[in-house]
C-alpha cells in the first residue's frame, strides 16, 4: 500500500513539474519576444531621431516622421510594460518549480526503493 501511494506521489509530483516548466518556457518566450519588440523599437527610434523633423518615411506607406517615432515609443513602452508585468508570473513560476523539486527530493529520502526504480529505468 506504502509503494502504491508513494508511486501516486511520483506520479502528481511528476505531472506538476511537467506542468509548471510548459507554463515557465511559454512565459519565457513571451518575455524574449517582448525583448526583440522592445530592441526592434530602440533601434528604430535611434534611426529616425537623427532625421529632420519633416522627414517622410516608409512604414508600408509614406508617414511623417512624427507618426512612425510615435508609434515606436509606444510599442517600447508597451514591450516594457508587457515584460514588467511577466516578471511576477516568471517568478511564481520558478518558485513553484524549487518548492516541487523539494517535494520530489523528499519523496526520494523517505523512499530510496522510488529512486533504484527510477534509476534503473533510466539506465
Amino acid at each position: 500500500m506504502a509503494d502504491e501511494a508513494n508511486r501516486t506521489a511520483f506520479l502528481e509530483i511528476q505531472a506538476s513539474m511537467i506542468e509548471l516548466t510548459g507554463k515557465l518556457k511559454q512565459v519565457q518566450n513571451q518575455m524574449r519576444n517582448k525583448e526583440g519588440d522592445k530592441k526592434r523599437a530602440f533601434l528604430t527610434l535611434e534611426e529616425l531621431r537623427p532625421l529632420p523633423e519633416d522627414t517622410n518615411t516608409y512604414k508600408f506607406v509614406l508617414e511623417p516622421k512624427a507618426v512612425l517615432e510615435a508609434e515606436q515609443e509606444q510599442k517600447l513602452k508597451d514591450s516594457e510594460a508587457a515584460i514588467a508585468s511577466l516578471q511576477p508570473s516568471k517568478e511564481y513560476l520558478e518558485k513553484q518549480i524549487a518548492e516541487v523539486e523539494n517535494n520530489f527530493k523528499e519523496l526520494l529520502q523517505q523512499e530510496p526503493a522510488i529512486a533504484q526504480q527510477i534509476m534503473s529505468m533510466s539506465v
